[in-house]
């Protein structure tokens, strides 16, 4: 599993290097708050699209590990292209281009970790942990190199690593296929299953909320005067309250991944109204730290649920539908709205919205599993006497 541990490390070391810094990018260069929504919209809403279709291709052809090295492959040269466009007209296909090819990475890795950790599946935490020390590692030195260097430097360093990902690819065991000719029917199973529905649309919410925070964070903290090097300490906070998160799934895991889920609703709610309220912008530090028990709690949860449920064979489609689903379409609704209430009214009723949008869904969710919540509860309360 080193291999894996490895790929998680160097992947989201690069996407801490650039992904939170790319609205500031594009404010940069010009674009108003409504661009910038529709270009931070447009990426999700590919990455939906590309992270299913991908995953069902790797999933009919056994195709895993040629598709993994053509989309870091891909994704290399369209940031690389991201770097020379200087007009909005420009980044609109780039954006588009990057964002198909970037999405099916993370669902492949993931659907192999599960394989290979067979009856272990519980230890799945541990090794995407690694993406967390990667995220924190590299968020506080980029917030330092960028104040030094420039925005620039936040694509020469996401290029350099994802060479070095680019090598460990081709070291990684891929999961061979096992469909045996049963896609369309194991597709067919998937897509009916009506609790695997409702919670893709409860992700789909928490997607749209985080999307918010990622996408207008930032440009709020810059309104306040926060330097670059703050922005990135905000990221490495946010990234140690990953840690034991993930660390812990397994245990969390035991409640099963509807309480996992409901739980990250929760937090959801503090964190997204907690932001609505900052007075200073030092406090971002310590809301950050509602990050872990936020999206860590989501991952955990959506990945070992995606796993359960999908049809022999399909692990690598429900993967990708669940990427697709978070930082896909819930990840372009947040953007488009996060834009559109950014450019009306500004950053504060963005994160007002996101409040009370996850508090609708944790609201729905649980009275929808309150039955297997109490009969989860009972059951501890014996154990525990």
């Amino acid at each position: 599993m080193k291999t894996a541990r490895s790929f998680y490390f160097i992947y989201f070391a690069a996407a801490a290097c650039l992904i939170p810094f790319l609205s500031l990018y594009y404010r940069e260069l010009g674009l108003s708050g409504r661009e910038i929504g529709f270009l931070a919209a447009l990426a999700p809403l590919i990455t939906l699209a590309g992270a299913s279709i991908w995953g069902a291709i790797a999933d009919a052809t056994g195709k895993y590990r040629l598709i993994l090295l053509v989309a870091i492959t891909g994704t290399w040269l369209s940031v690389f292209l991201l770097l020379q466009a200087n007009t909005f007209a420009l980044l609109i296909p780039i954006v588009a281009i990057y964002a198909f090819f970037v999405a099916p990475i993370i669902p492949l890795v993931d659907n192999t970790v599960m394989f290979m950790l067979g009856a272990r599946k519980g230890e799945y935490g541990r090794q995407r942990v690694w993406g967390a020390y990667g995220w924190g590692a590299a968020a506080a030195i980029a917030g330092l190199i960028i104040q030094q260097s420039g925005l620039s430097w936040a694509f020469y360093t996401y290029l350099a690593l994802l060479l070095v990902l680019l090598v460990v690819a081709t070291r990684f065991p891929i999961q061979q296929s096992t469909l045996n000719g049963k896609f369309w029917n194991g597709l067919r199973l998937l897509l009916t299953n009506r609790q695997w529905l409702l919670f893709l649309g409860v992700v789909l919410i928490e997607g749209m909320c985080l999307g918010i925070i990622m996408n207008y964070l930032f440009l709020y903290l810059d309104e306040l005067g926060t330097s670059r090097v703050i922005m990135g300490l905000t990221l490495t906070v946010a990234t140690i309250s990953e840690i034991p998160i993930f660390l812990n799934s397994r245990k969390l895991l035991k409640w099963g991944a509807p309480f996992l889920l409901a739980l990250s609703l929760f937090f959801l709610v503090i964190r997204s109204f907690a932001y609505a309220n900052m007075t200073a912008a030092w406090q971002v530090l310590v809301i950050s730290l509602l990050h872990g028990p936020t999206f860590s709690a989501m991952w955990a949860a959506g990945v070992a649920y995606a796993n359960e449920i999908a049809p022999p064979g399909l692990g690598a489609t429900a993967q990708g539908v669940f990427n697709g689903t978070v930082l896909g379409l819930g990840t372009a609704l947040g953007a488009f709205t996060g834009g559109y209430l950014y450019d009306a009214s500004g950053a504060v009723s963005a994160f007002r919205l996101a409040g009370w949008a996850s508090l609708a869904a944790f609201l729905v969710f649980f009275l929808a599993h309150r039955h297997l919540f109490l009969h989860q509860l009972k059951i501890t309360l014996k154990m525990n006497h």
